[in-house]
């Protein structure tokens, strides 16, 4: 049964889970209120509830970001029955000690990525942790 968790205090099943090796994907909503989904890497930090997907500025989830349509955004992370989705309103930065801490953090957790000059943030504030890890 899957279960509402506290962002800011996640259990330790649902900590580990955000740090072993599992691609997620982003929703999105487009301008005519439908879903849009693409897979995605992404870290979280517990201490600011705050998870980061590194990007380019030029992907289809930034330019939505950016147009302002809706900043509402969920990220989910499957492992065959396990399973945590992250809610939360989603800001775009292209500030370069963001970008650092985005890559250093995904490096942690996937792999170094490759080099990018129009590299961005996409971070979300969690407001909301459901799951079944």
């Amino acid at each position: 049964m899957a279960s509402t968790m506290d962002p800011a205090d996640p259990p330790a099943e649902a900590r580990s889970f955000l740090t072993e090796r599992h691609l997620a994907t982003l929703t999105v909503l487009a301008p005519d209120g439908s879903p849009r989904v693409t897979p995605i890497g992404v870290t979280f930090e517990a201490e600011r509830q705050l998870a980061r997907v590194i990007t380019w500025e030029g992907s289809w989830k930034v330019r939505h970001l950016r147009a302002g349509h809706d900043d509402r955004v969920a990220i989910c992370s499957v492992d065959g029955g396990r399973w945590l989705t992250m809610y939360g309103r989603a800001s775009v930065t292209a500030e370069p000690d963001a970008i650092a801490e985005g890559v250093r953090r995904y490096a942690q957790r996937y792999r170094t990525p490759g080099e990018r000059e129009d590299r961005v943030v996409i971070e979300v504030s969690v407001e909301r942790m459901i799951g079944r890890v």
